[in-house]
């Protein structure tokens, strides 16, 4: 049985020819949530993978002049959220969002952890909060549609996109302006989904909800359990066949936006474990014919 290292280390075989045109900080002033940093957290970066993030960032892939839809995709990498699979989930389909003519910006969020953060649990939430409020107000510079910003995310990174999706109404950051923080669509990937023991990541509730959390907050934060009429539209990828994420997460949150008539599209494939996407080529297309039958891109 694959072990969530295991699909780690198979995600890191990615070229990475095109450069980003900018890495930007994802706040201009004091990070929310956090502490002091220890002297021992050091962020780091080694085979493709950040850890202990202290500085969380946004890096952007813009299409060229010309060949721009206007839609714009916020990357949340997975790694269970001990590690930001950095490369191997976000840079690669940024760049291939970006051949596409959809902005891409890949996120860099701080994985939860008691030792820099008031509360881990709302610490990535914030990150991916900041990063859809940015690229929103800053949607003229980057020459996108601000009603086209999405948010794509896998496995654990999955979650946190998912949390993006049904937590919008609530700022956990500074929003002097009231912009949204609704992405206008999500795309989930082998998602972890629901916080529920019977069917969670294990890790990955235990990254960021701690040993024993209250069933308040694990319903919180069981993310099929938050979809309302507002949530937005969305694409779900799943192999059946998956040991590490159980499609069943995949599976139920398609049923519970369905019965909420939330517009959504769920692909599963027979084979291909955790991580399919880096043995299964075109694996975007459906995705792609998707946001065109949705009006998010021409």
């Amino acid at each position: 049985m694959k072990s969530i290292k295991t699909i780690i280390a198979l995600m890191l075989f990615v070229n990475c020819t095109l450069k980003a045109q900018e890495v930007i900080s994802l706040y201009s002033t004091t990070i929310p949530n956090s502490k002091v940093v220890p002297a021992d957290y050091k962020e780091s970066f080694g085979g493709g993978m950040y850890r202990n993030v202290t500085n969380p960032t946004l890096e952007i892939y813009l299409p060229e002049k010309g060949k721009e839809t206007g839609a714009a995709v916020v990357i949340c990498p997975g790694g269970g959220y001990s590690v930001v699979v950095y490369q191997g989930e976000g840079v690669s389909n940024a760049k291939e969002l970006a051949k596409n003519g959809i902005a891409a910006f890949v996120l860099k969020y701080r994985l939860p952890s008691d030792a820099i953060m008031t509360d881990k649990s709302t610490g990535p939430l914030q990150d991916v909060q900041q990063a859809i409020k940015l690229v929103r107000e800053n949607s003229v510079k980057w020459n996108v549609d601000p009603s086209k910003i999405g948010i794509m995310g896998f496995s654990a990174g999955g979650h946190l996109a998912s949390s993006a999706a049904t937590h919008f109404e609530k700022a956990l950051i500074d929003n002097p302006k009231a912009t949204s923080l609704r992405p206008d669509f999500q795309v989930v990937v082998y998602p972890v989904i629901t916080m529920q023991q019977s069917l969670t990541h294990r890790d990955s509730r235990k990254q960021l909800l701690g040993d024993q959390p209250s069933q308040q907050l694990v319903d919180l934060f069981s993310n099929e359990l938050q979809v309302k009429d507002n949530t937005p539209p969305a694409y779900i990828t799943h192999a059946a066949d998956d040991n590490v994420v159980d499609v069943d997460n995949s599976i139920n949150y398609f049923e519970v936006l369905r019965r909420h008539k939330v517009s959504v599209e769920l692909h599963v494939y027979p084979k291909g474990g955790h991580g399919f996407i880096f043995g299964r080529k075109g694996w975007m297309t459906p995705l792609l014919e998707w946001m065109k039958q949705s009006k998010i891109i021409q």
